[in-house]
């Protein structure tokens, strides 16, 4: 790896729910192409819960960045449970993708998270990284939102 690199060139944003106080529904990332990357990292943050409240996230797959035949990986990645009972207020979840755990062979190639906020309102927000790209710099392959990069 060359010293010089930046960060940015070998990471790029490819999937978020932008920071926001959630009601109780479920919210999906936008869906990830393996394709471009070895790996994805997910990082799903907390920050205040209401008292009842629930959040659960499991990796979804899918055929195309629409999310076409979403289904769970073979070997699930959920989270377990964060709840403002546990003391999970103000806390972070990494979830880390391989290539190899989609189903490839039947053209599963896109990831998302799938988060359910559960009875009452929770503060959240999750950033996908694509790690390790197939090509550089990764961050030809950001979300046409990342407005920035600084370095």
């Amino acid at each position: 790896m060359n010293p010089n690199a930046l960060p940015s060139e070998s990471i790029a944003v490819v999937g978020t729910i932008d920071p926001d106080a959630y009601t109780a529904a479920t919210y999906v990332t936008d869906y990830a192409s393996l394709e471009k990357f070895e790996s994805l990292m997910i990082i799903l943050k907390v920050g205040e819960m209401q008292a009842t409240s629930t959040v659960d996230a499991v990796v979804k797959q899918a055929t195309d960045a629409s999310g076409t035949s979403a289904k769970n990986l073979t070997t699930s990645k959920a989270i377990t449970q964060l709840t403002a009972a546990g003391s999970d207020d103000d806390k972070q979840v990494v979830i880390n993708v391989r290539a190899e755990d989609l189903d490839m062979a039947n053209s599963f190639d896109h990831v998302a998270l799938s988060v359910t906020v559960g009875t009452a309102a929770s503060d959240l927000d999750v950033t996908v990284l694509g790690v390790n790209p197939r090509y550089l710099p990764a961050s030809d392959n950001d979300l046409a939102s990342v407005d920035e990069i600084v370095s």
